[in-house]
């Protein structure tokens, strides 16, 4: 009996000390899906995918029963439903491009304060926090939240994080990751680095806006190319002999096969048009 006692006692010893010695593993966050990345990215972080979703299945449901209502033609309805379902995404999508673009122009300004700030003895973290109050206006919520995180752990690199979870933003990746170098290596070249990046950041949004002005046609003319045939056919609903002819198998395969080609040809001419897509940096 007391060898089993001293048995038992000995395994549980071993298991807590493998417990304790045993190195902890980090869960690493789970990857946000395409539909978080692109609230995210439009300044919705408070708004869920499944928020999304709801507003797109409305849109789609509205749709259906004001094109049912005038036409009496379920394919026809059913055809601007799905374009309608698939609106809200393309809003969110050309908020996050406006969004991006915005925060490109503004970040040099924002930099060079902070240089001006560190010139007049202030830390780099102290710099960041006065961004919450005299930096530039898109970028005054999120810094603002930065300096209450600083304030509350004290944690410079998880408060970086989370102000790069916040931006959502490429350029705001690339100024917080040196950001990070330079207060991890330290030293006086803090002011030129800053002063550089500002100088590089300014340079890179002068070269995209205009490489976006040339090829704004090209987006446009991919919009009125996709609009103008289901323009067309939205008013073609107002005649309900010449829309009924939509309500037989042939002309739900006119509309499939229509709709699946206006997709195609869109999609086509955005990437032709299309400019590099700069890439998150991860923590």
């Amino acid at each position: 009996m007391g060898l089993v006692v001293g048995l038992g006692v000995g395994v549980g010893m071993l298991l807590v000390w493998m417990a304790l010695s045993a190195p902890r593993v980090e869960k690493r966050p789970p990857t946000p899906g395409r539909l978080r990345r692109m609230l995210d990215q439009a300044g919705l972080a408070g708004t869920s995918t499944g928020g999304l979703l709801v507003v797109c299945c409305a849109a789609a449901l509205v749709a259906f029963l004001t094109v049912q209502l005038i036409s009496g033609t379920a394919t026809v309805s059913t055809a601007f439903a799905v374009l309608a379902g698939y609106l809200p995404l393309t809003v969110v999508a050309g908020r996050s491009r406006r969004r991006q673009r915005e925060l490109a122009e503004v970040w040099p300004e924002a930099v060079d304060s902070l240089a001006s700030a560190v010139r007049a003895g202030l830390s780099l973290a102290e710099g960041l926090i006065a961004l919450g109050h005299r930096g530039p206006e898109p970028l005054r919520e999120a810094f603002t939240a930065f300096a209450t995180d600083y304030q509350v752990t004290g944690r410079f690199g998880e408060s970086l994080d989370r102000l790069k979870n916040r931006l959502a933003d490429p350029v705001g990746d690339r100024v917080v990751e040196g950001l990070r170098v330079a207060r991890e290596v330290g030293g006086g070249e803090l002011g030129a680095l800053l002063r550089n990046l500002s100088g590089y950041l300014r340079d890179d949004a002068r070269t995209r806006s205009e490489l976006e002005s040339r090829q704004s046609w090209a987006v446009v003319g991919a919009r009125l190319a996709v609009a103008a045939p289901w323009l067309v056919l939205l008013m073609l609903s107002f005649q309900g002999d010449v829309i009924t002819r939509y309500a037989s198998t042939a002309g739900a395969v006119v509309l499939a096969v229509g709709g699946s080609l206006s997709l195609l040809a869109y999609a086509l001419m955005v990437r032709i048009g299309r400019l590099p897509v700069e890439r998150r940096i991860a923590s």
